[in-house]
């Protein structure tokens, strides 16, 4: 039953990587994912984020003028099992009834060298908000634009996993949230 918790509380990180975006973008959803690996018992388990939305804008040659906002419903999360997934939405995880969406938000956009771009923003998950920064890969083919990148989080910071969840030993308090998000130009 931890595992699905751990899973959840990564895809929910993950949202926070998804704002980065294209001047202007379109995000595709169907070619975006975004997921979290938590480790239960150190075996890595995966979550995926099923409904999130994204605005972007972005321009390699200006990232300063840049911005991203995302939104991700916790409800959405998906570790592959119906009763972990259940769980997961539950208060002692996500408390989804209560706190339906996790958010990201940019406050600047740095280069990194090369297409790799440095992201800093304020992530809310449950109500809690961390200042994080995100290292973003960006590819460029045609008018599409993709974003890669992967954050390392505390689920302690955001009072995921609480009660019998709350010892770490069982379920880990880093999750790592990816994301690859595709953006086409307006």
């Amino acid at each position: 039953m931890k595992t699905p918790f751990l899973r959840w509380i990564l895809a929910a990180t993950a949202l926070t990587s998804l704002c980065l975006g294209v001047a202007h973008a379109q995000v595709d959803t169907s070619k975006s994912t975004v997921t979290a690996t938590s480790k239960q018992m150190n075996v890595p388990v995966d979550g995926t984020f099923k409904k999130f939305t994204a605005q972007l804008n972005f321009d390699p040659a200006k990232p300063a003028a840049g911005s991203a906002k995302l939104s991700i419903d916790t409800a959405s999360y998906d570790l592959g099992d119906e009763s972990y997934n259940q769980q997961v939405r539950g208060k002692e995880w996500f408390d989804a009834a209560q706190f339906p969406n996790a958010t990201f938000v940019s406050s600047a956009i740095a280069p990194a060298g090369g297409n790799q771009f440095k992201v800093s923003g304020t992530l809310t998950i449950k109500g809690k908000s961390e200042n994080v920064t995100v290292p973003v890969t960006v590819a460029q083919q045609g008018t599409t634009q993709s974003f890669d990148g992967a954050l390392p989080i505390k689920r302690s910071q955001f009072d995921i996993g609480t009660g019998e969840w709350k010892d770490t030993s069982v379920v880990a308090d880093e999750v790592v949230i990816k994301f690859h998000i595709v953006a086409a130009k307006k």
